[in-house]
């Protein structure tokens, strides 16, 4: 599927900035035949004063921008033309949680695909009893691993109410896993923390995915959104398999990846410090347009 994508994040301040520097995470990745970026432009406004492009452990493109003089706004601007291809069918070629014991510990290397960095505790995710004791109960019929991740997502789905209004962006997994409330943020650290518990690598996807208007429903400029979904380690055969809790599936060609990480924390759109007096507000306008 052949797309265009459209974001723009802005800042308003209530009196001039001074100065701010930030950690921009908004390219769509290269990842092969999988998803191929035709053509990509991130603009900056106002114009920055130091900007550099790099990439950072997890193999994000990152781009950091400083401003040194007064502004009343920051503006940051992606139009980005990528082609995403579905997966094939998945064969389940996963080993059961004692055999993935085994080939995690055998797992010698610590690149940044490795299991490793993805199965403890990071900055955004704990690994928690109750949520444990959840995901255990939810997967105990699982034969596989990668069973076992479908059944934990598929439960998180029917269980959890998406309610944009019910957290906010540092609302902890295990606050939004006891409401049963939250946004797709929610939905990824909650089963991110959840696989960890039973001990299954997983991380943090940041991308676009499409939505499709209701039937009869003309489709509403800047409405699409900006998402997040699970990767999990499914052993040395089948590797890293991508799992949308928000809604039970995995992900395919409507999921376009920006970002790779342990957990939002490594992710964030847009991270950084701005020296200002007053308040601020900040809007996202996101469109995903399919051209075939």
């Amino acid at each position: 599927m052949l797309y265009d994508v459209g974001l723009t994040i802005s800042y308003e301040y209530d009196g001039p900035a001074s100065s701010g520097r930030h950690v921009l995470r908004l390219r769509p990745l290269e990842l092969g035949a999988e998803q191929r970026v035709i053509a990509s432009r991130l603009m900056v406004e106002p114009e920055p004063t130091e900007s550099v492009e790099a990439t950072d452990f997890f193999g994000t493109a990152t781009r950091t921008v400083a401003f040194d003089r007064p502004h009343e706004h920051a503006l940051f601007q992606l139009k980005a033309r990528v082609r995403r291809e579905p997966r094939g069918a998945l064969l389940d070629m996963s080993p059961d949680a004692a055999g993935l014991a085994r080939e995690i510990a055998l797992h010698r290397s610590l690149s940044p695909d490795a299991p490793h960095h993805f199965a403890g505790a990071s900055p955004r995710v704990v690994v928690d009893t109750v949520m444990t004791d959840w995901a255990r109960r939810t997967a105990r019929e699982a034969r596989t691993v990668y069973e076992a991740v479908q059944a934990v997502g598929r439960a998180l789905m029917a269980e959890m109410k998406f309610d944009p209004d019910a957290t906010q962006v540092d609302t902890p997994a295990r606050e939004a896993f006891d409401a049963r409330h939250g946004v797709c943020q929610d939905f990824t650290h909650i089963m991110i923390a959840c696989l960890r518990g039973i001990g299954i690598p997983a991380g943090y996807v940041s991308g676009f995915i499409r939505t499709i208007p209701p039937p009869g429903k003309e489709r509403l400029e800047g409405a699409d959104a900006m998402h997040a979904w699970v990767r999990a380690w499914c052993g040395i055969e089948m590797g890293w398999v991508e799992y949308d809790p928000t809604n039970a599936m995995l992900a395919g060609a409507d999921h376009i990846v920006v970002a790779y990480g342990r957990d939002y924390a490594d992710v964030a759109p847009v991270r950084g410090v701005t020296r200002s007096a007053g308040g601020q507000s900040t809007t996202h306008a996101v469109d995903v347009i399919p051209l075939d």
